[in-house]
This record gives C-alpha cells, structure tokens and sequence, in this order.
C-alpha cells in the first residue's frame, strides 16, 4: 500500500493506493535520492460506470446514488425493453442513464424532470 498526498482545486487530500495486478509495488525514492526518471504517461484508465440501478422489493428500480433527474425518457404505462434508457440522474456533474433492467411495462414513475433523488430511492417500477 503507497501513501500519496494531492492537492485538486486548492484542497489536499491524503490517498492510500494498493497495486491489484499482482506487481510488485515501487519505493518511493528517499529524500537525499533523487527520483527516478519518469515512465512515459499511459493512459488513464476508462472511469468504471456507475452501478446499475438495481431492482428493489418487487419490481422498483432504485437510484445507484444521490443526484438530480435531468430527463425522464418514457411515461407511465410505456412498454421497454432491457437496457433501454429509462431516465437521465445527474450526479458529480457526470450524466447516468437509468435503463430497464429487464423488459415489460412502466407500471409506475416516482419522480420527474428536476427532482433530487439519494440513492436507493425508488425511480421506477417495471411490470
């Protein structure tokens, strides 16, 4: 496990960061070392989706994390399909598309355009 210290936007913050693929971790150099040259910049890993929206007791679907509803893409009644955008949920100013989990009908809407949601509130039912 390596300690990191950053600063973003004027604020510090302290990391741990624990090397997964099985290498072996690099020493930080000493302070009388100098440090090693850099390696050339990878890079950066694709930033991981957001959960899926998960099904909750009987067929709800809840929100993965707190946000904002920017957009809900079908009504009450409407037929989906698995994987079909339900909803747009705003959150750390990134855009989340909610989508069906499962094929069927919209038997219920629990929120609409501009309400905030935390997560696992329920968004939708699917029947």
């Amino acid at each position: 496990m390596s300690k990191y210290r950053i600063t973003l936007d004027g604020k510090t913050y302290e990391m741990e960061i624990e090397l997964m693929d099985g290498s072996a971790p690099v020493a930080a150099p000493k302070k009388d070392e100098a440090p090693a040259k850099a390696a050339p910049a990878q890079a950066a890993p694709a930033v991981a989706a957001p959960a899926a929206a998960q099904p909750a007791a009987g067929n709800a679907v809840t929100s993965p994390m707190p946000g904002t509803i920017l957009k809900v893409n079908v009504s009450q009644g409407d037929e989906v399909q698995q994987g079909q955008a339900v909803l747009v949920l705003e959150a750390m100013k990134m855009e989340n598309e909610i989508s069906a989990p499962k094929a069927g009908k919209i038997t219920a809407l629990h929120v609409k355009q501009g309400d905030s949601v935390q997560g696992g509130d329920a968004l939708f039912e699917i029947g």
